[in-house]
């Protein structure tokens, strides 16, 4: 909640006219000023935030709601797993671009983005 300098409630629209001008100021497009917490959310699942620290912090009542709202990040996120387990078990000639002789180790691990 966000409130005056004397501890009362801020009018919505006093809000969003405050906030559109600061974008405006700044050369921003607009959006809305709830874009803001989703961003944020956004940001924090794809740092690696646990989801039900996301969910406390929003102040959802059940994760539930959370992993619903941000269900697109978590399939992105998802993915991007899958691809980096692929290039994990990729073929070491593949990712070297000399050919696996047979007399080096396997490979344990790939570089995390």
């Amino acid at each position: 909640m966000f409130t005056t300098p004397q501890g009362r409630p801020i009018d919505p629209t006093n809000l969003t006219r405050t906030f559109t001008t600061l974008l405006r100021k700044a050369g921003l497009r607009r959006i809305r000023f709830h874009d803001l917490r989703r961003s944020t959310a956004t940001l924090l699942l794809e740092q690696g935030v646990e989801l039900v620290v996301i969910k406390e912090l929003l102040g959802h009542a059940h994760i539930g709601v959370t992993a619903t709202v941000y269900a697109h990040v978590r399939l992105r996120l998802q993915r991007d797993a899958i691809d980096l387990l692929g290039h994990a078990l990729r073929n070491p000639a593949e990712t070297t671009g000399k050919p696996d002789d047979g007399n080096e180790p396997p490979l344990a691990g790939a570089a995390v983005r």
